[in-house]
């Protein structure tokens, strides 16, 4: 019987979304979810590339599923130092520069020392710049204030930051009243803590899976490659935990599962998507079938690796994606009562 543990999975979400990763700068996140793996007790292994892969044996251990959320975030890198001492910088991962005017953030410098910013226009004075409101969001005009006494370059680069720095933003993670869960970094903080609450459930009360199933909590997802490496060669089904995209023509919302029947990899694997429309009709989840239309997953990394899987996706909808996003505790739950239904489920022959 699957219960869903909203108070133990909101808060383990709130430490995820609060432990800066963009992609690349990922060893404390990755650290977190190995030292969580060791609380729970079940085996994993540590890739090269620093993704973490935890294994439940199940009774067919010919034929493997794995699943996969990703850890690494949006964020950015000092791109140059300027002569007022301020920083340019540079995206990591794919966002709009007004989705992170005006946040505050961290700089991590090479030594270890965080230091504290706010993202800005060049021009953000109204009583200065005539042209605050319509100059263009972009590298050239956006910049980090650092919250020290800098005036030069020289001053910056005697704090510890140098070019190539990584720089993370605040998530201001909140639940409200009514359940809605706003923060930066739901995706795809959301599905892993999802995955790790169905691994820490599945292991405490001693569930027999039908087949070894492997959690694949992948940090480079952001970028293209998180999950394209490292399948156990008995993986059958490949099944990426990640985030539903909402807006207009978009079927997805806050209060469902949203299965991923296209993105702009092309089509998933359509028995194993139908599989888990099923599920979801037999065990009376909500759950809404959707196309992303700009929008790749770790399950089509895979693909593109050459990986001979059945690949599917679904996950929580989030609104705003790669912006201040937001989903609703309803989402969590029907996605957690989706990922327990699969799991537990006989792989189609």
């Amino acid at each position: 019987m699957f219960t869903f543990d909203e108070k133990s999975t909101l808060s383990l979400l709130k430490k995820l979304v609060e432990t800066p990763s963009p992609s690349g700068f990922t060893e404390n996140i990755m650290a977190f979810i190995a030292n969580e793996l060791k609380a729970i007790g079940v085996p994993f292994k540590k890739t090269n590339k620093g993704a973490v892969i935890a294994t439940i044996a199940g009774k067919d251990q010919t034929r493997h599923r794995l699943l996969t959320a990703h850890t690494d975030t949006l964020g950015a890198m000092v791109k140059e130092i300027k002569s007022d001492g301020r920083l340019k910088l540079t995206m990591v991962g794919g966002f709009n520069w007004n989705a992170v005017e005006g946040e505050y953030c961290q700089i991590h410098t090479f030594s270890g020392k965080s230091i504290r910013g706010t993202i800005l226009m060049h021009q953000t004075t109204v009583h200065v710049y005539n042209d605050s409101g319509s100059a263009k969001r972009n590298a050239d005009n956006i910049e980090v204030r650092i919250d020290e006494k800098v005036k030069t370059a020289a001053e910056t680069r005697a704090l510890g930051i140098e070019v190539g720095d990584f720089v993370s933003f605040d998530p201001r993670f909140e639940v409200t009243g009514s359940g809605f869960v706003k923060s930066r970094h739901l995706d795809d903080k959301a599905s892993t803590a999802l995955l790790l609450e169905l691994v820490r459930s599945l292991h405490e009360k001693g569930t027999e899976l039908p087949h070894t199933t492997h959690f694949y909590i992948s940090n480079n997802e952001e970028i293209g490659y998180g999950g394209n490496s490292n399948i156990p060669e008995e993986t059958v089904e490949y099944i990426a935990v990640d985030m539903g995209a909402i807006g207009d023509g978009q079927a997805s919302d806050e209060y469902t599962v949203s299965i991923c029947a296209k993105d702009s990899s092309g089509p998933y694997h359509y028995a194993l998507t139908r599989q888990l429309k099923t599920l979801c009709e037999d065990e009376n989840i909500p759950y809404k079938i959707d196309i992303y239309p700009y929008y790749g997953s770790d399950a089509s990394a895979a693909i593109r690796a050459g990986y001979d899987v059945k690949h599917a996706l679904f996950g929580p909808g989030i609104e705003s994606s790669h912006a201040l996003e937001r989903t609703h505790v309803d989402s969590l739950r029907a996605t957690a009562q989706l990922l327990y239904a699969y799991v537990t489920s006989e792989m189609l022959d």
